[in-house]
């Protein structure tokens, strides 16, 4: 299999670390990564969220998306023959609002290479909320809307389901970024059922083989206190893998040190798979 971070970020982070991307790829070379795609968020519609001060955190401005395109492709050419770096982003799965997403990716069909589609949105009762902010903010102003933490799950795989379904049509590489993120304050909250998540979760394996969609194994949940485990269980992967989907490890890397991070759990989870990436 080949060794490749599928899943990382930049200084154009606004919640990350402002390290120039040169100390990502050096720590790649150094734990013999092969291919290295940088992944970062993108712009989001004006006032996706209610909370202004956070929506300067959670992507780059409009403007700095032709900055940040042409930054990856510089440091892509700076490392040919050492390691394949290739041009991608995070895409958010925006609920009623794929459109924005799709224009904005317009002028960079020809130069995007990956793309990772995430759902860290779920609608609340005012407007759009994080499932991955806090447990307070979770707790505040998404839980109420759904009753439960059941209910709230219900609804983050559904947008998962519809991510998927919107992802199948890019025309780049693309996987279902960390399925499990809402699990990221599990200590914290009431829990969701086990045997809902394992059906959820079995869904989604048949909907990524039949879409072409793949799988971002996702480790970061091993560095999160309130978590403790990866964002997709190891049984999950090997599914994946048994069922044809591409599984890529992702360090999910918002600092350089991050680079490689829950590496050896990845390879483990999928040692006993047939998936290829």
């Amino acid at each position: 299999m080949l060794k490749w971070d599928g899943h990382t970020h930049t200084r154009f982070c606004y919640h990350g670390s402002g390290a120039e991307l040169s100390e990502y790829v050096d720590r790649a070379i150094a734990l013999d990564f092969e291919r290295y795609s940088v992944t970062e968020h993108p712009p989001l519609p004006e006032r996706w969220v209610p909370d202004e001060r956070l929506m300067d955190e959670l992507a780059m401005p409009l403007a700095e998306l032709p900055a940040y395109i042409e930054y990856v492709q510089r440091v892509k050419k700076q490392y040919e023959g050492r390691i394949e770096l290739t041009v991608g982003l995070e895409m958010d799965y925006l609920h009623g609002s794929t459109s924005f997403s799709d224009e904005l990716m317009k002028p960079y069909l020809d130069v995007l290479e990956d793309a990772v589609v995430s759902v860290h949105y779920l609608p609340g009762e005012d407007g759009m909320y994080c499932v991955d902010f806090t447990a307070d903010d979770l707790r505040r102003n998404l839980l109420p809307a759904y009753g439960s933490m059941d209910s709230l799950a219900d609804a983050y795989f559904d947008h998962m389901e519809q991510a998927i379904a919107w992802a199948s049509k890019l025309p780049m590489r693309k996987r279902v970024g960390h399925p499990l993120l809402i699990q990221k304050f599990r200590t914290e909250l009431p829990p969701i059922g086990e045997a809902l998540l394992n059906r959820r979760l079995e869904r989604i394996v048949r909907l990524l083989a039949e879409s072409g969609v793949g799988l971002d194994v996702n480790t970061a949940g091993l560095r999160v206190p309130t978590c403790g485990q990866a964002y997709a269980p190891d049984w999950f992967v090997r599914k994946c893998q048994a069922a044809g989907v591409e599984v890529v490890y992702g360090s999910d890397a918002h600092k350089p040190e991050q680079v490689g991070f829950g590496y050896d759990w990845f390879a483990a989870a999928a040692a006993g798979g047939s998936g290829s990436a």
